[in-house]
């Protein structure tokens, strides 16, 4: 029988439970046994069938006999770090839904019966918000005054932009979810950037979301905590900004590639003046110059979005697929040869008129004004070709390449 669990509430078919309560557990023998009790308290509360299981990294203070002996059931996860041991929990939980929570004693499980609620209505996560923007609390030195007020808040608020998610405290380690529906997701963070990859590939599958409002209390624990601000700070950043290549590609590069465009078009037929100012060549070149790592980058938004979609990692998008599927390798080809050839033209242009001259001194503006195009439409052009073999490599590897 496992811990916790009225014999009656098991189901007679399945052996499933209602709930599991898994806590990730390094070194937490100071707190670990009271977070157990207060779990094992909440699952009889609410009335249901749930167990408590403890993930355990590693621990060398004895937290798997404390754990144990407070009712738990201990699984041993070898792989070292946060997501490591929450996956590993998740993966061995026997509840229909899961409760995940620190063993530091700063989450009440005891609030286990409104997420409760809310997977029973229907939610496949439920988020605790610990944020006062959701409705949740900070008691008085539970949250580093940097974590508070620039950390999280920034990093949930480019989840919120980037995702379109209604969690407002991406980083809460107390949350619920239905188990079946988060294994779909396929997690593989193992740090602490595993709480931003479930919000985020929870909101990107469609799942309903959920939050509700949590109070944050002081960890128990005599020692630093395991989270490194800096360190696990970037690493968020970076999964935010690997899994947007929008926000880190797409848009930037539309924005330099029309920027640049819109002057390069402009100082075309000659010099602009605005103002006191003069823009000529050398503004012309940092435009082109723009445009090049624009085009370029536009094309890093799309290796990254087809690359994501083949191993898995996003859900299908039928405007990838159609691209894949129509020949991108002939159409870079075809399209970059003539960008590189209509460059060759200008630059034969530009011969002719030093030519015109005996090969003598020329204008250095109007010289300029033929060869920085030509060098445009040949750098794009290149560009655009590699990218269509680029693109083919997907073909290639799904056994598509004779079409």
């Amino acid at each position: 029988m496992q811990a916790g669990v009225p014999p009656s509430d098991v189901s007679e078919q399945t052996g499933e439970l209602e709930i599991s309560i898994v806590m990730p557990c390094l070194n937490e023998a100071e707190t670990l046994a009271a977070c157990i009790a207060e779990a094992l308290s909440a699952i009889s509360s609410c009335g249901v069938a749930g167990e408590v299981l403890v993930a355990d990294n590693g621990s060398t203070d004895g937290s798997q006999e404390i754990a144990a002996s407070a009712g738990a059931r201990v699984v041993a996860i070898a792989e070292r770090g946060y997501g490591s041991a929450l996956i590993g929990g998740i993966n061995s939980a026997r509840g229909r839904f899961v409760m995940m929570g620190d063993a530091d004693g700063s989450y009440n499980f005891g609030e286990l019966g409104k997420f409760l609620a809310r997977l029973r209505s229907g939610s496949d996560l439920v988020m605790g918000c610990r944020l006062s923007r959701g409705g949740g609390r900070i008691e008085p030195g539970a949250m580093p005054w940097k974590h508070r007020w620039i950390g999280n808040p920034i990093l949930s608020r480019l989840g919120k932009i980037f995702f379109r998610s209604p969690v407002d405290d991406f980083h809460c380690g107390l949350r619920a979810f239905r188990r079946d529906a988060i294994k779909r997701l396929n997690l593989r963070c193992t740090g602490m950037e595993f709480a931003s990859e479930m919000c985020v590939k929870a909101a990107v599958a469609g799942l309903k979301i959920d939050q509700v409002p949590i109070t944050l209390r002081p960890d128990g624990r005599s020692r630093p905590p395991h989270l490194n601000s800096w360190r696990d700070g970037w690493r968020h950043l970076k999964f935010l900004l690997l899994f947007s290549p929008k926000w880190l590609f797409l848009y930037p590069g539309l924005f330099m590639f029309t920027v640049g465009l819109i002057g390069f078009c402009a100082l075309a037929p000659g010099p602009v003046k605005i103002g006191a100012v003069n823009l000529d060549t050398n503004t012309m070149l940092l435009c082109a110059t723009s445009m090049i790592i624009g085009f370029q980058t536009i094309f890093f938004a799309l290796f990254t979005q087809a690359f994501s979609i083949h191993n898995g990692l996003r859900n299908p998008d039928p405007r990838i697929q159609k691209f894949l599927d129509g020949n991108p390798v002939e159409w870079g080809v075809v399209t970059g040869t003539l960008l590189f050839l209509a460059g060759i033209a200008l630059f034969v242009f530009a011969f002719l008129k030093w030519q015109r001259v005996d090969f003598g001194p020329m204008s250095y503006a109007d010289s300029l004004r033929i060869v920085i195009p030509g060098v445009t439409a040949m750098a794009i052009g290149v560009q655009t070709i590699f990218s269509g073999f680029v693109f083919g490599t997907f073909a290639l590897s799904e056994g598509r390449w004779s079409k």
